[in-house]
C-alpha cells in the first residue's frame, strides 16, 4: 500500500457521528480519502458496482469499511455479510463502528466474519483517540496481501 491513495469506506447514516469520524481520520492523516455513504442499500450498489456506481471509476475499493450497524434501507450486518461472501471484497477490513454494546449483536458480527467491533466512545478526546489508534493500527501496520 506504500505510496498509493487510502480510501476509507464509511457507512454512516448519524451526520454528527460521520462528522467526526472524518474529521479525526484528516486530522490525524490517516487516510487520502473518505467515501461517506449513509446508508446500507447505497454501500451495497457501491461495493458491488451496481446502478449508479457500475463503472469501476466512480466506486473504487477501499482499504477499510468502517460499517455501523443500524442503518436505513439494509442494516449494516447485512452489507457485512454481502462483503465477506463476496470473492472480490472478502479481503477488504470492515470494522462495526456502533453505539450497541449488545452480545447478539457483536456475536452476529462474528458470525458474518467481521474484523474488528468497535463501540464509539462518547467523550471527543476518547473517540479522537480510538480513531486515531484504528487508523494507525489498519492502516499502517496490519498487512495486506496485494490482490
Amino acid at each position: 500500500m506504500e505510496g498509493e491513495p487510502v480510501l476509507v469506506l464509511l457507512v454512516e447514516d448519524n451526520m454528527d457521528h460521520a462528522e467526526l469520524v472524518i474529521r479525526t481520520l484528516e486530522d490525524h492523516h490517516i487516510a487520502n480519502k473518505i467515501k461517506h455513504l449513509v446508508d446500507g442499500q447505497i454501500a451495497l450498489d457501491y461495493l458491488l458496482r451496481r446502478n449508479e456506481f457500475a463503472e469501476p471509476e466512480s466506486s473504487p475499493r477501499p482499504h477499510m469499511i468502517l460499517l455501523d450497524l443500524r442503518l436505513p434501507q439494509v442494516d449494516g450486518l447485512e452489507v457485512l455479510k454481502n462483503v465477506k461472501e463476496s470473492n472480490e471484497l472478502k479481503h477488504i477490513p470492515v470494522i462495526i463502528l456502533t453505539t450497541s454494546e449488545a452480545d447478539n449483536d457483536m456475536i452476529r458480527a462474528y458470525d458474518h466474519h467481521v474484523n474488528s467491533y468497535l463501540v464509539k466512545p462518547v467523550g471527543f478526546d476518547d473517540f479522537s483517540q480510538l480513531m486515531n489508534d484504528l487508523g494507525f493500527y489498519w492502516l499502517g501496520w496490519n498487512l495486506h496481501p496485494h490482490l
